[in-house]
């Protein structure tokens, strides 16, 4: 195997796992664990990870967050699966919270035409809301224009005039012992009081989330159930043992 091409293995088992392993590298690539130490020096120079104690973790910069744009073209199909089973556990004559997100917006479409009520803290999705007639409300505050997000201490204020049936948040990342975690510590709080605000929530993510870990804690798994396509076989125990998982693709 090329220098290089074990380099993107490598990098790729990261990105799925989030940390892992020196003795688990040189099972999973065939090379002598000399082999691969000296790759993950190499990395670490170039600044993909970070050597830990018998292994590495992704250096995937965990206090910035892709764009809405960005997030909106990635696992299109799987967020549109979980995103149409998330609307159908929406009754009619409920008051449910729509958190901003790429997931999360593609509940909309399935939305139109119910007798419910949204509030939403997303510009993108008040937008898509008003388009298909769905009675909503825009939470008030902070614009965060890269993510199209209303945050801030305004936003968390006017959380507290409403009760909701049911949440609809999203994440930035899952970890089995972490929990719910983002990159944005105000965008961590709202989805926090939102969630408290419900009588039950729901966490939209795809399988790419989890395994991983960003820089502000939302919130722990017991406190959601999770909504995804499906889960890592390799990470599956360690997330059922701890909270409800509905996987959509089976």
């Amino acid at each position: 195997m090329l220098n290089a091409e074990r380099k993107q293995r490598i990098i790729e088992n990261l990105e799925r796992v989030g940390v892992i392993k020196l003795i688990e590298l040189v099972e999973a690539l065939d090379c002598s664990e000399s082999t691969i130490r000296r790759d993950l020096i190499e990395l670490e120079q170039e600044g993909f990870l970070e050597r830990v104690h018998g292994g590495a973790r992704l250096l995937n910069a965990h206090n910035i967050e892709p764009s809405m744009n960005e997030k909106s073209f990635k696992n299109i199909h799987s967020k549109q699966e979980i995103a149409r089973y998330s609307a159908e556990l929406v009754a009619e004559g409920d008051c449910i919270y729509l958190d901003a997100g790429s997931t999360t917006i593609e509940m909309i479409p399935f939305l139109a035409d119910r007798r419910i009520t949204v509030v939403t803290n997303g510009l993108a999705h008040i937008e898509k809301l008003v388009q298909l007639r769905v009675n909503a409300y825009l939470l008030g505050g902070k614009m965060k224009v890269h993510t199209k997000a209303v945050i801030g201490a305004v936003a968390l204020n006017n959380l507290t005039n409403y009760h909701f049936d049911k949440a609809f948040l999203g994440t930035n990342a899952i970890h089995s012992d972490y929990g719910h975690t983002t990159p944005d510590t105000e965008e961590a709080l709202l989805k926090r009081s939102a969630g408290k605000q419900a009588a039950n929530t729901y966490v939209l993510a795809d399988h790419s989330k989890f395994g991983h870990i960003h820089f502000a804690r939302i919130f722990d798994l017991e406190d959601a159930t999770i909504v995804t396509d499906y889960i890592p076989q390799e990470m599956k125990d360690s997330f059922i043992q701890k909270t409800k998982i509905i996987e959509v693709e089976k």
